[in-house]
């Protein structure tokens, strides 16, 4: 089968996923919170980022490497964090990280993904990140970075913007809770899905392995969308970025930075990277869209900017880049990808990716990434629906 010709693109992968997944397990991946405002500001100002097309510029020979965090990348983008990634696909983290290593992409493991920093060390390529949500407790989390830094992992991404649990209404009407349960009305669904019910009947169903040796017993009292993992976590403050950054020898990036004044006490915190992200709306409903944030925040800072949220292709890579990201993360559509095609959906869309950079920079006249021209604002943009 020729995959560009059946799944060009992600909206494509999106079908298939969305008919190979029970309900509750699609509305997990797909769902924001609140009204979905946030996400659905995402894509809306990602929509208005416009460039002015370039004729006349002869044929092109294309460079889609970068420098960043003191690396050549062959790529503007890499695979973020997507925490249970396990219940979305039997095995995804291995899978995932499987085909960053093979592409020579970033991929970062998150704290509550269903398999652990030592299920993945065999499979780890030379560019692996480790994202944290902050533990309380400084025995936890110093066991935490030591285990990470033995399986593997170089760079280091604490996530700042999840203080308490979001409601995610969307996913609580579906049924799931934390830790899954198949219920006779989840089990209905699971029913209708025979790929992923056998894969997670031989896999079993996923939970958050990192946090095994930590916590004994269930959690009671949660919330149906926060789960285990919110009974070791604090709240970060900057004397918490501090210690990390002392006891952290290598690449220190923030995930969750939507404020330009935020960037200087990160940056007098000696942290290595900002990482722009609204949590792909999955966490406030009231927050900007995280392309409308980036222009300020790169004035603000001379480091190096990561971008998410919302990204969908390979024009929205260009447009973040132009308007100031230094890398982009994708981490529903991988894993969009995966559930679509199997393992190796992730990387056929590391070539959708590829083909959509050199497809429209070909239109701007930009051999490389640092050839971009400036952007410019698009009028309001009615997108068609997918059936």
């Amino acid at each position: 089968m020729d995959l560009h010709s059946t799944c060009p693109g992600l909206d494509d992968l999106k079908w298939r996923a969305k008919r190979r997944l029970p309900r509750f397990v699609w509305e997990y991946l797909d769902s924001g919170t609140g009204v979905e405002a946030t996400k659905a500001r995402n894509r809306a100002a990602l929509d208005a980022v416009g460039f002015e097309p370039s004729i006349l510029h002869g044929p092109l020979e294309f460079d889609l490497g970068v420098d960043f965090l003191g690396h050549a990348r062959p790529l503007p983008f890499g695979i973020a964090p997507v925490g249970m990634s396990g219940l979305i696909w039997p095995g995804a983290e291995i899978h995932l990280a499987r085909c960053a290593a093979e592409a020579g992409l970033p991929y970062t493991l998150s704290t509550v993904a269903s398999l652990s920093p030592e299920d993945l060390a065999p499979h780890l390529g030379e560019d692996a990140w480790f994202q944290l949500y902050p533990p309380k407790d400084p025995e936890i989390r110093a066991d935490l970075l030591e285990r990470a830094r033995r399986a593997g992992f170089r760079t280091l991404v604490l996530t700042v913007d999840v203080p308490v649990a979001s409601r995610r209404e969307r996913q609580t009407r579906s049924g799931l809770t934390q830790p899954p349960k198949l219920t006779p009305r989840l089990l209905a669904q699971v029913a209708l899905r025979p790929a992923w019910a056998v894969g997670m009947a031989r896999a079993g169903m996923p939970r958050m392995r990192t946090l095994d040796k930590y916590i004994t017993g269930a959690a009671a009292g949660l919330p149906p969308t926060a789960h285990i993992g919110y009974l070791l976590r604090t709240s970060p403050d900057l004397d918490y970025v501090r210690w990390l950054r002392d006891h952290w020898d290598g690449p220190f990036v923030i995930k969750g930075v939507l404020r330009a004044r935020d960037a200087a006490p990160l940056e007098a915190a000696g942290v290595d990277a900002l990482w722009v992200s609204n949590h792909a709306g999955r966490q406030f409903d009231g927050a900007p869209a995280t392309i409308e944030a980036l222009p300020e925040i790169r004035a603000a800072t001379r480091l190096p900017l990561i971008f998410d949220s919302g990204v969908e292709g390979g024009l929205d890579i260009l447009r973040a880049i132009s308007l100031g990201a230094d890398y982009v993360m994708l981490g529903r559509a991988f894993h969009v990808a995966l559930a679509a095609l199997g393992p190796g959906g992730p990387a056929h869309l590391v070539e959708i990716l590829r083909r959509d950079l050199e497809a429209n920079m070909g239109q701007l006249g930009a051999a490389r990434l640092s050839d971009l021209p400036p952007t410019r604002p698009l009028g309001p943009l009615t997108r068609p629906e997918t059936s």
